[in-house]
């Protein structure tokens, strides 16, 4: 209100002053936008692994915060604003697109990233994996891939923690019913194990419940693995 009544009328006020004063006042009430300490903060959101996983889309924050700070400075406030949500979205792309899936090693009752706890040995016939994201169309892909490199000569059982997956798409539903047909030349056997509600739903909405064992747990998966190994030999 202060605003409006001083831009109706008491703009006669201001007509004597320099035009140096009233830069002046402009910078003063601009130069707080300008937040240094949280350019540096941003920047300093980063670790070696997630460089590793993501590379330069590890500061996702800082490069839409300097893509927003040279886009105003250069062209204009709001193309400015635009550029800094445009590259924001690019990178949640870019990042979701390329999860981080981690091998699984048992510690205990725990399965943990062997990647984060290399002294942990692993089962030469068992890949566990933990795909850190949602499975989405964006990522179908370069999931199946990553899961497919890992196995080796020696693999005989594929075991997907969906836990830390908390939706799956009908592209991805239907990937890992590729995948298990994939996997399934090789010889491998394919398993899921601790969905969560909202994947099993979509699972089963897509017809796929048929195609893909669920376990409760890892142990379960396995277990049931050897059970049907074993009933194979003795067969």
């Amino acid at each position: 209100m202060l605003v409006i009544i001083t831009l109706l009328f008491l703009t006669g006020l201001f007509e004597s002053l320099p035009e140096a004063t009233l830069a002046a006042v402009v910078i003063a009430a601009v130069i707080e936008l300008v937040d240094i300490p949280s350019l540096r903060r941003l920047y300093g959101v980063w670790t070696t692994r997630l460089g590793q996983i993501y590379g330069l889309a590890a500061r996702a924050d800082f490069a839409a915060a300097i893509a927003a700070l040279l886009g105003v400075l250069i062209f204009d406030t709001l193309l400015g604003l635009v550029i800094g949500i445009g590259v924001s979205m690019l990178l949640l792309i870019y990042r979701s697109s390329r999860p981080h899936v981690a091998r699984l090693a048992k510690q205990g009752g725990m399965w943990l990233d062997i990647d984060r706890h290399p002294d942990l040995v692993t089962r030469p016939d068992a890949v566990v994996v933990r795909v850190e994201a949602s499975l989405i169309f964006t990522n179908s892909d370069h999931v199946k891939s990553e899961i497919e490199a890992l196995c080796t000569d020696q693999t005989k059982v594929v075991v997907l923690d969906a836990e830390t997956s908390p939706f799956v798409d009908v592209s991805a539903a239907t990937m890992l019913v590729q995948l298990k047909s994939t996997l399934a030349q090789r010889g491998i056997d394919f398993r899921i194990a601790r969905d969560i509600g909202q994947v099993r739903d979509t699972i089963r909405s897509t017809g796929s419940t048929s195609a893909l064992e669920l376990h409760a747990t890892i142990d379960d998966a396995l277990a049931a693995y050897e059970r049907k190994v074993s009933e194979g030999t003795a067969d």
